[in-house]
């Protein structure tokens, strides 16, 4: 059993340089602990994921050409997120319809950094 994902949570990229708050939208009116309760769609770059500072992915486009303009000396590039839904969720316990979020969830980013929470933003509620 996870906790319950709520919005304030922390997130950490394992290619950014620095942890990110999630951001959940009261749009499900599901509260958890007074918060917004988080759902495996809550994963729209720079709305739900805020960036994670530097990016230090080989994959980034930004990052090739920075790294290429200094002579092949790895060079991070501001991090913007490009992700894909939460997995697995908790499909037993449904907000709006979908899976909810819990703290072992993963989130993948297009430039193969995996997103995973690091606190759930809560510590009462879980899954």
């Amino acid at each position: 059993m996870g906790l319950q994902v709520v919005m304030g949570a922390m997130t950490q990229c394992s290619f950014g340089a620095a942890p990110s708050s999630l951001m959940v939208l009261p749009t499900n009116r599901v509260m958890c602990g007074g918060v917004p309760a988080a759902t495996i769609m809550d994963f729209a770059p720079m709305m739900n994921i805020l960036p994670f500072a530097m990016c230090n992915s080989p994959a980034n486009p930004m990052v090739i050409a920075a790294t290429a303009a200094a002579m092949g000396v790895l060079t991070p590039m501001p991090c913007i997120p490009v992700t894909t839904p939460w997995t697995p969720g908790v499909p037993q316990v449904l907000i709006g319809g979908m899976p909810a979020l819990n703290d072992g969830c993963k989130c993948m980013c297009a430039w193969g950094g995996s997103i995973s929470v690091s606190m759930a933003g809560q510590f009462q509620t879980q899954d």
